[in-house]
């Protein structure tokens, strides 16, 4: 066993490294530091077998209905294995993750952050944090959910030099160093969920990839130099992740892999400068994030009132993304969406109900963002995106919850 291991992980690690060197489309001028590996005695390998199903990308994301993000618990930025309440969330129970179940979402986004759990320079990830991540997927995997797995507050946080717990930052200066983290962190994703796992679990490359810390950092635009630039990049960085993954074999080299453009913007994905990777299981997927309209969804101090224009507008964006990607057999989702409290609850359940049934018309599911944040406080309306009260395993709006569960299966 010990045998297999390793010469499963030298197969990761090599493919990896002609992964960042030499791609045909997005070629990087970078060189891969081979002394820069993580340490292959502390990763932590799947040793389980499930066979796949032969879905196809499409046919995976049109099963997954809709799903439900376990925010600021894994993805929060604090140090150490504890680090899952440092947001002041509880911490995950299988009985949350049941609740869910039983409620009807039929899919979970478990956003992770990996960086903080980097414990040498070579990159290695604690293997106490991988089981924690391993241990919250396999509860929803046994409730027959659908599981997405992404690197997610791992972009660093100003355009400077970054060490090699910086995480990622899409530009030139960084471009060695976000490979070198990128593709380690990746290479043990991979390792950890692979045969176990049939398509039930897809992962998602990058969460939000921007320019941080600059006048860019959020929404895309083809005619902003620096965005484009940057999304050029993250083409890089796409590519670089999809060909670690399929490295690892097995499973991985069948799995759902679906990515963002810049900032997870509609606009990005939909303009000349995204290109997808190139792909020899032809089985990618695109994931946005959708508050639209802003006004509504997000913008604490904006209008309460939903009105028949926003599910026209909704339609005409799904449907781009329907026939650019979902058309020519790339699977398309929303990653996050939500509308803040705002005690307007019947316009809060119009909009949902317009919103699922406008993205399924597509092709398109939704994963709703719950930060556990209800009521009004001293920032009024802004961020309260609560929905699902853990640890009672009820939800603060059943009603609107029906409504999601309804709208999802098209009832």
């Amino acid at each position: 066993m010990k045998k297999i291991i390793t010469l499963a992980l030298a197969a990761v690690l090599s493919l990896s490294v002609l992964s960042c060197a030499s791609g045909k489309k997005n070629k990087s001028s970078k060189t891969y530091r081979p002394d820069r590996v993580f340490n292959k005695k502390e990763a932590v390998v799947d040793k389980n077998k499930v066979p796949m199903k032969g879905m196809k990308a499409t046919e995976i994301t049109l099963d997954m209905k809709t799903g439900w993000n376990l925010g600021n618990s894994l993805d929060a930025t604090g140090n150490g294995i504890n680090s899952e309440t440092s947001w002041r969330q509880p911490k995950t129970t299988k009985a949350m993750i049941d609740g869910l179940a039983r409620t009807g979402f039929k899919t979970i986004r478990i956003p992770t952050t990996w960086r903080n759990h980097i414990i040498d320079q070579t990159y290695t990830i604690d293997p106490r944090w991988m089981a924690r991540v391993k241990e919250i997927v396999d509860w929803a995997i046994e409730d027959d959910m659908y599981v997405i797995l992404n690197v997610h507050h791992d972009n660093f946080n100003r355009n400077v030099p970054m060490s090699y717990r910086g995480g990622y930052y899409p530009n030139e200066l960084n471009e060695e160093e976000s490979l070198c983290f990128l593709i380690n962190v990746w290479g043990q994703i991979a390792l950890a969920f692979n045969n176990g796992y049939d398509e039930h679990l897809v992962f998602e490359t990058l969460n939000e990839p921007r320019l941080c810390g600059t006048p860019s950092e959020w929404n895309y635009s083809s005619g902003n130099p620096d965005q484009k630039a940057a999304q050029l990049m993250i083409n890089k960085f796409n590519q670089a992740i999809v060909d670690t993954i399929r490295a690892s074999g097995g499973n991985n080299a069948k799995r759902l892999i679906a990515m963002p453009g810049y900032a997870c913007t509609v606009a990005a994905p939909l303009s000349p400068e995204f290109v997808l990777p190139e792909d020899p299981a032809n089985n990618l997927g695109v994931a946005v994030h959708m508050y639209t309209p802003y006004n509504f969804a997000m913008d604490g101090n904006g209008t309460t009132k939903y009105n028949p224009k926003m599910a026209s507008d909704l339609s005409y964006t799904f449907k781009q993304l329907e026939a650019k990607f979902v058309k020519n057999g790339v699977a398309v989702y929303v990653g996050e969406y939500g509308a803040v409290n705002k005690e307007n609850p019947e316009d809060r359940k119009q909009w949902f109900n317009a919103f699922i049934r406008q993205g399924l018309k597509a092709g398109i599911p939704s994963i709703l963002w719950d930060n556990q944040a209800y009521e009004k406080d001293g920032n009024g309306y802004t961020e309260k995106f609560g929905y699902y009260i853990r640890n009672e395993q009820k939800w603060f709006e059943p009603e609107l919850t029906e409504v999601i569960i309804k709208a999802a299966n098209l009832e």
